[in-house]
């Protein structure tokens, strides 16, 4: 799992050998099955979460019992409520186990050591939140912009490995469509690729 990690890290920042074997006694390592939950709404976020292996949904539920998914993270992401994390108030989302995850965590205590024990890695997280920032600043332009078909080609073009993966109804989910919506934008391209 730690190699996991550090090919992530390492691919933003350089690391010593001292340094590695420092970050390494800041993390614990957990294991998800399927369906288990990492985190439930009211619950307070006590670890940033990096997965090293696996699939993870996370949501909220509306007053009608219906989930609506913000993220997928999968094998070299990190996950969290991080406002209840930060803030160490009840959290807003659930976290759950899409497949059988291997993930490792960190507490916001060691979180802040870490960045002091080695201060490189604040680099690294930096680097990190302009990219979430980023990612979620044009997640809500697509939302607005784009047709249905667009969200979903964009979604194919640029993680066609995770959507083999994860089930139609998700994926519905995250992009704010009904799952009818991605049966026919599949068909329609099916329907142009074989005349």
């Amino acid at each position: 799992m730690l190699d996991t990690l550090f090919s992530h890290i390492e691919a933003k920042i350089s690391l010593q050998e001292q340094e590695k074997e420092m970050i390494k006694t800041f993390f614990s390592p957990k294991k998800l099955k399927r369906r288990q939950f990492l985190l439930q709404e009211g619950e307070t976020c006590r670890q940033l979460t990096f997965i090293a292996k696996g699939l993870v949904k996370s949501y909220n539920v509306d007053d009608k019992g219906e989930d609506h998914i913000n993220l997928f993270g999968w094998e070299g992401w990190w996950v969290s409520d991080f406002y209840s994390f930060l803030s160490a108030t009840p959290a807003t989302l659930n976290i759950e186990a899409i497949e059988d995850t291997a993930v490792l965590q960190i507490t916001l205590a060691d979180y802040e050591r870490l960045l002091t024990s080695v201060p490189i890695m604040e680099r690294y997280f930096r680097i990190l939140y302009q990219n979430s920032i980023i990612t979620k600043e044009r997640r809500l332009m697509s939302s607005i912009t784009h047709t249905a078909e667009e969200k979903y080609q964009h979604l194919v073009q640029y993680h066609p490995e995770i959507i083999q993966r994860i089930p139609q109804t998700l994926i519905a989910s995250y992009l704010g469509l009904a799952p009818e919506t991605i049966s026919r934008i599949k068909r329609n391209n099916t329907g142009n690729k074989h005349p």
